[in-house]
């Protein structure tokens, strides 16, 4: 009652005062706000491409241009708590059967390994092995632990999260090779994990939905454990050309320019071949990899390439599915309890996953 009667006094008075106000609502609160006062807070609606952009995105945004300094501005140690602390805000605190942590021998060292179980799961099940996403330099098991168990408890699947070594420390190919050894590992093992070892998904956003492409083709070309399916989630595809959407959205929409030029500057050494089927899954051969479905979203630098990525799945006789949530931003996936638009569109991804490994 508290969050409602401030939000209608916020309609009758300057909406960037009110804004300054929002650290005493909650984040919940602050999105359950009646439709014409958050419309009155995130300013006129944003049209691209004839798409209009999500109010709740719109206000989210709006509210992130007034916490301070966006993470890929900070020294990457900083940003990397930043992110960390944001997500869990945005996630909140999904209840889940079970949650475990285990630590196997990676390429570099000891990779660490989060395992996922839904309430109630009994005997072996179908999973996914999930990277996440971060730009190869910021994230890690905290930053998607409400990703994984969303999924994991809407999909009835086990989880298993990869903690995979990222830049400047580590440079590529440590994170697929790293990623690689866990799928590999997590396939060998997969009895012994309550695991059905034919129904095991790969899948993770952004840099992890590049990881997960990348292992889907490995898996073909060194014919090692296949994905039963692929969820790709807005996956970066191609680091040899910067389609429209990479200009269009550059600045404004969370995936900034400035974040896409510190995560390359210390994910790559500098002289890597940008076509390396390690970096750029869209450009090698897809035929006979797993089925995917692919989503993209309608205010994401990322958006083209996802969508080039989608054809480029279907030319090669690959069962896809394309889904575009025209109006959200990249990172929704990571937004569990922000607004109503991002929570159904995760639903969408987990209801995907649980038919894909049907």
């Amino acid at each position: 009652m508290r969050a409602t009667s401030l939000g209608y006094r916020a309609a009758m008075v300057n909406a960037g005062t009110v804004l300054g106000t929002v650290r005493g609502l909650t984040m919940r609160g602050l999105f359950a706000l009646p439709r014409p006062v958050r419309r009155r807070l995130a300013g006129p609606p944003v049209v691209r491409r004839g798409r209009t952009l999500d109010l709740d995105m719109q206000l989210l945004l709006r509210l992130m241009r007034l916490e301070g300094p966006p993470a890929e501005s900070l020294p990457i140690s900083k940003g990397r708590r930043a992110i960390v602390a944001s997500s869990r805000l945005a996630g909140g605190d999904p209840s889940i059967g079970a949650v475990t942590d285990r630590t196997i021998d990676g390429p570099g060292g000891p990779l660490r390994l989060r395992f996922y179980t839904p309430e109630g799961l009994r005997g072996r099940s179908p999973a996914l092995v999930f990277l996440h996403g971060g730009g190869w330099i910021y994230g890690d098991l905290e930053s998607h632990d409400a990703l994984c168990r969303v999924l994991a408890e809407e999909a009835q699947v086990r989880v298993v999260a990869v903690d995979y070594r990222l830049g400047p420390e580590h440079k590529f190919p440590a994170a697929p090779d790293d990623v690689w050894a866990a799928w590999t590992w997590v396939n060998e093992h997969a009895t012994g994990l309550g695991i059905d070892p034919d129904r095991i998904a790969v899948g993770g956003d952004s840099a992890g939905g590049n990881l997960s492409a990348i292992v889907a083709q490995q898996a073909v070309r060194e014919g090692g454990p296949s994905p039963a399916f692929q969820l790709l989630i807005y996956p970066a595809t191609d680091f040899s050309e910067a389609r429209p959407s990479r200009t269009e959205f550059a600045e404004g929409f969370f995936l900034t320019k400035q974040f896409m030029d510190v995560a390359e500057e210390n994910y790559l050494v500098g002289d890597e071949d940008r076509t390396d089927p390690r970096l750029s899954p869209l450009l090698h051969d897809l035929a006979g990899v797993a089925p995917a479905y692919v989503v993209t979203a309608g205010f994401d630098p990322l958006h083209d390439e996802g969508e080039a990525f989608a054809d480029a799945l279907r030319d090669a006789g690959v069962p896809v599915e394309h889904v575009c949530e025209e109006g959200l931003i990249h990172g929704f996936a990571n937004m569990i309890v922000i607004g109503r638009a991002a929570p159904r569109a995760i639903k969408r991804m987990a209801a995907a996953l649980q038919r894909g490994l049907s």
